[in-house]
């Protein structure tokens, strides 16, 4: 198995860098390495799968302070596994608590009931899905399909058949706990046969065969706001795997990423677009139609407009996710060169050259200018 690169390495960022400089490192690396971008090119592919997982771990605080203390042997059951249709299993939990736990005592007790619950809780799930841009600028309900752990029916989820019940476990003697000798150290872990509850099932249900849970297909409504983009996390309480024995149900993350748009580019909550504008219209002024998400809108083009100008739209870009405003759309027009010229059309615009280069430098201040700072380059060599 290949070594995991350093997930700071992995984004280029400093060890004590920020929240923010991680998410802005995280966007662009997405950006650059996105499959959108980079069709059949299978090192891009694996460089945006090693930043979002590098990402996951960084931005989460727990996560991160694990990782910066033990290294991927910290984390390495909360970077999320393989799956199929975007969907991934995992626990997102501390897997840290137990193992200390174990080692400083805890029995039955107020630890030992907390580890019982810790362990019967039902894995973390994660489901990747793919929205377009207009949808992240409106929002919208995505129905999601996938399988996972649910409550057995005919037991109710505890494991054992209608009317039996547990017993007292006779490896811990109804503790929770057995107590190892290891030289000089006695060490304390949770009892292998009744996993630290203390009790086993007598009569295990036929159906779940005793663990209280059973495979089922499922399907969701997630309801994706307005303003989320690539990198963006949604979690559904409750919405994970169904615990052992009754244990509490895990949580559903669902991570978002928005397809590349060929109109817009997306930097923040502001919208960049361009748009070409003819030679005419640059020169004498006019009116011209431009897109936005939300619809078509006119923008007002002053006389002498150069080539490569930006205007800004107020308001016109994505509204902030967590408040704060909303984003302006940039709008940079580019002067189009005529073509397929006729004699005629060739005839007249050698006549307006000469009509301006009669006037002199007025015409061209940029040219001019460009002309100047050429001329005393070559003047000092």
């Amino acid at each position: 198995m290949a070594t995991k690169r350093d997930y700071y390495e992995v984004l280029g960022v400093a060890k004590n860098a920020s929240e923010a400089d991680i998410k802005k490192a995280y966007r662009r690396m997405a950006m650059k390495h996105h499959p959108d971008k980079n069709a059949g090119d299978k090192a891009a592919e694996e460089k945006f799968k090693e930043a979002n997982e590098a990402n996951e771990i960084l931005s989460n605080a727990q996560k991160r302070a694990a990782y910066d203390q033990f290294g991927h042997a910290g984390v390495n059951q909360q970077a999320g596994g393989g799956g199929q249709g975007g969907f991934h299993q995992g626990n997102f939990t501390d897997a840290f608590g137990d193992i200390f736990g174990d080692l400083f005592g805890g029995g039955r007790g107020r630890g030992g009931q907390a580890r019982q619950e810790q362990q019967n809780r039902g894995s973390d799930l994660r489901y990747e899905i793919e929205i377009s841009m207009e949808e992240a600028f409106h929002g919208v309900t995505k129905n999601i399909k996938f399988s996972s752990f649910a409550p057995c029916e005919p037991c109710h989820g505890l494991g054992a058949q209608k009317g039996s019940s547990k017993i007292k476990c006779t490896t811990c003697n109804g503790h929770g706990a057995v107590r190892i000798q290891q030289g000089f150290f006695a060490i304390q872990q949770a009892c292998p046969n009744c996993h630290g509850s203390g009790q086993v099932i007598k009569d295990p249900c036929t159906s779940c065969k005793g663990q209280g849970r059973m495979h089922k297909a499922r399907e969701v409504s997630v309801k994706i706001p307005a303003g989320v983009d690539t990198g963006s996390r949604i979690r559904l309480s409750g919405e994970g795997d169904a615990g052992e024995s009754g244990g509490g149900q895990g949580d559903l993350y669902i991570d978002i990423h928005v397809k590349a748009n060929t109109l817009f580019q997306r930097e923040g909550n502001d919208i960049h677009c361009e748009a070409p504008i003819a030679f005419a219209t640059a020169c004498l002024g006019g009116e011209i139609e431009i897109p936005t998400i939300d619809g078509r809108v006119k923008l007002k083009i002053p006389p002498e407009t150069q080539s490569g100008k930006t205007f800004r739209l107020r308001g016109k870009g994505f509204k902030a996710l967590h408040g704060g405003g909303i984003g302006d759309l940039l709008c940079q027009v580019n002067i189009e060169t005529p073509i397929n010229l006729t004699e005629e059309q060739k005839n007249r615009l050698k006549e307006f050259s000469t009509l301006i280069e009669a006037g002199g430098k007025k015409h061209s201040p940029k040219s001019s200018s460009w002309f100047d700072s050429v001329k005393r380059f070559f003047s000092r060599t």
